[in-house]
């Protein structure tokens, strides 16, 4: 193996790089880096040999947390005059440390700069790509140009796929809407979500799109925006959308937003309709409120005739009274 783990970094590793006076070779250089005016980065073969193109196009390092891993870059010069390569690396933090950050490398020469991966304790299991960066030229430092060779670093241990879809809002009316979203990424191993969006009206379906990868790439912790194009929306609906996230590992997600699409003239219209309605309303209440208010009429006419049919106190005796004083006058 190219590489060997153990726990503690040493001196030697951080030592300068060693460089050893050897006829120069072409060596294996990534496809997707610019090839340097003569001299290579490359990863360095097992044993001290020199690369070849068939050797490792980049770097793999696996180890869980706390582990140290070692491992070599190659640079060869095999041109006539010195180069001087500054180095860097683009994986986060300060897990990568380079033995030296420049190197002057002699003509027809290669130079071996050992550098040490540190995975932190706390690190979650997953996926982490990256990159050693060479960079030639400068003041007196011969040939310029840069080249990349990926390092790709898996944490091993219980991984987990979660991922949540938040702050769904549709925004827009007439000819096109935007839907609205964030994606999180709630586990510890590096997302490629995969989208999916329904909508439904009162009257059925009004949007359907199989589920598709998005062209984004979530790590974990990761959170980001993004926007779906509606170019059709109904302009008379009230919808429900739908959005479902999938990805790797079982990461499964869904939120809803509702959409109300009504155009201006339908909703005028409604608005004086029911101004009208009301108005209506209030001048029928009005008039029979000042009907209960004069009375109903003949009412007092009714009441008048009553009145007279009632017997008054004084009046005429009923013809049991006229009997009885008959009979008095006959006893005398």
């Amino acid at each position: 193996m190219p590489f060997r783990t153990r726990t503690a970094v040493s001196g030697a590793i951080l030592a300068t790089a060693a460089v050893l006076l050897c006829p120069a070779v072409a060596v294996a250089r990534s496809a997707a880096a610019p090839a340097p005016p003569g001299w290579s980065a490359a990863p360095a073969p097992g044993d001290g040999a020199e690369p070849r193109a068939q050797d490792r196009p980049y770097f793999y390092l696996a180890g869980a947390p706390g582990t140290v891993m070692n491992d070599r870059l190659s640079l060869s010069n095999p041109t006539g005059r010195a180069v001087t390569v500054r180095l860097r690396s683009s994986l986060p933090g300060s897990w990568l440390t380079l033995a030296s950050t420049e190197v002057k490398v002699p003509p027809r020469t290669r130079a071996s700069v050992p550098f040490t991966v540190t995975v932190p304790r706390g690190a979650a299991p997953g996926d982490h790509s990256g990159a050693l960066i060479a960079t030639g030229g400068g003041k007196g430092g011969g040939a310029g140009g840069r080249d990349a060779v990926p390092v790709h670093l898996r944490v091993t241990g219980p991984t987990l796929s979660a991922l949540t879809v938040e702050d769904v809002s549709v925004s827009g009316r007439g000819g096109s809407a935007v839907i609205r979203y964030t994606l999180v990424n709630r586990g510890n191993t590096v997302l490629a979500p995969r989208l999916a969006v329904r909508a439904n009206g009162l009257f059925g379906p009004v949007l359907r799109r199989a589920a598709r990868t998005l062209p984004v790439g979530l790590r974990p912790g990761q959170g980001i925006e993004l926007t779906e194009k509606w170019p059709d929306p109904p302009d008379l609906d009230r919808v429900d959308v739908r959005l479902t996230v999938t990805a790797g590992g079982g990461a499964h997600g869904t939120a809803t937003a509702t959409y109300t699409a009504a155009p201006w003239g339908a909703v005028a219209g409604t608005a004086l309709l029911l101004a009208v309605g009301a108005g209506g309303l209030a001048v029928v209440r009005r008039r029979r409120r000042a009907q209960a208010v004069s009375g109903v009429p003949g009412a007092d006419t009714a009441r008048t005739a009553a009145d007279e049919a009632r017997p008054c106190e004084g009046g005429r005796p009923d013809a049991a009274d006229q009997l009885a004083s008959t009979g008095s006058g006959a006893r005398s």
